[in-house]
This record gives structure tokens, sequence and C-alpha cells, in this order.
């Protein structure tokens, strides 16, 4: 965890967003560093680098919990999602998961990092100890956006491909971590950011077990 926090937010905010931070930006990192302090105060600093990377990429860069397809409302979200599905769009999806269920429930990609599928919302209940099953929007609250986030990823909760299968003594692959989330979607693209968050924390002295 970096020791010095002014620091590390210069080091970023001229690297990654593009010379200015907003005051939710600036909440968000905060919130996933101090969390990751809280759970994990050994954890590896590549680890939490590609947690915050992924953020990055999950959020467009707004540190903030959204909704998939980055829409102000639930409806907007699944509009724009039955939109590009019927437009032909999401070639990789079979079934309209975001459509609302018997109990009027939505499953698209809210949080941090998009959590979609009733499953996948079961399984983060049980992380969280929140039942988000009864109320998915609260995937949208910080606090639970960021436990989801960090748990999710060290436990493997997603995917079953977990931070210390890419992150660990002797071990750094930054575009293999992709897995932990979607495959090889973007993976490239992610290592950047993952690699740059790493030097802020290496810049700042950081160990390579902290």
């Amino acid at each position: 965890m970096p020791r010095n926090r002014a620091a590390f937010f210069d080091f970023i905010r001229m690297r990654l967003f593009k010379g200015k931070l907003g005051a939710g930006q600036v909440e968000g990192l905060e919130a996933i560093l101090d969390l990751w302090r809280a759970r994990i105060p050994g954890g590896r600093p590549d680890g939490l680098a590609y947690v915050l990377a992924t953020a990055f990429h999950e959020t467009a860069a707004t540190m903030q919990p959204v909704r998939e397809t980055l829409a102000a409302s639930d409806a907007a979200a699944i509009g724009r999602l039955d939109r590009a599905f019927s437009a032909g769009r999401l070639g990789s999806v079979k079934a309209p998961y975001w459509r609302p269920d018997a109990d009027g429930r939505s499953w698209f990609g809210r949080g941090l990092v998009q959590l979609t599928h009733k499953r996948n919302y079961e399984a983060m209940s049980k992380v969280t100890g929140i039942d988000l099953v009864a109320d998915p929007s609260r995937t949208m609250e910080m606090d639970v956006a960021a436990t989801i986030l960090i748990e999710g990823m060290r436990l493997g909760s997603f995917t079953g491909r977990k931070l210390d299968d890419y992150f660990a003594a002797g071990k750094t692959d930054w575009i293999g971590a992709r897995r932990i989330i979607n495959g090889r979607d973007r993976a490239e693209l992610v290592a950047g950011y993952g690699r740059t968050f790493r030097a802020a924390l290496g810049a700042l002295g950081e160990r390579a077990q902290m």
C-alpha cells in the first residue's frame, strides 16, 4: 500500500488520467486501496496493480461502480443491451441475460467489475454477506463493489482463475491475468494499465511483498 498517496495520485494522474483526477475517481481509488490493505495486508503490489487496472478498464476510468453500457438507470442499460443484441453487436451472447426475470430483477453487469448473471450474484452474496439476489442494485454501492472486485479476483470467483495464479513468487503474468475476468478480451490493454499502476506503486519504494 502506498505510504505516500499524494505521490501515487500524482503519478497516475499524468500516466492514466490525462492530467486530471475527479473526486469520484479519487474516491474509488481510495476505496480499493483501503480495502486491499484491510483484507490482504501482505498482498503483492503487482496483484493490487492488476485489481486497480481491472477497475480502471471495467468502469471506463471513472473508478465508480457503473452499470453495463454506462447507463444511468437499469431501464436504460436493458434498452441499450437489447438494441445491441438485436443489431448483432453482441456476437458472443447467446441469450439476453439482462432481461428482467419473473421477479423483475435484471442480471446485467454492475459494479467496479461487471458482475453478470444470477449465479454470480448468488456467489457474491456469500462473499459479501449481503443478499445481492434480493437486491442486485446493492452492487452499485462502493464498499460492496470494492469487496466484489477484490475478493472475487483473489478467490477466483468469476472464472475459477485467481490472482495467485498469475502473481506469485517468481511469476508475473500481466496478460494471462485477464483470464481472472474475461478470457483474453482486451488482455494486452488491461496489462498495460496494470504495469502503469505497478510503476506507480514501485515509484514509492514498495517492496515485492507488502
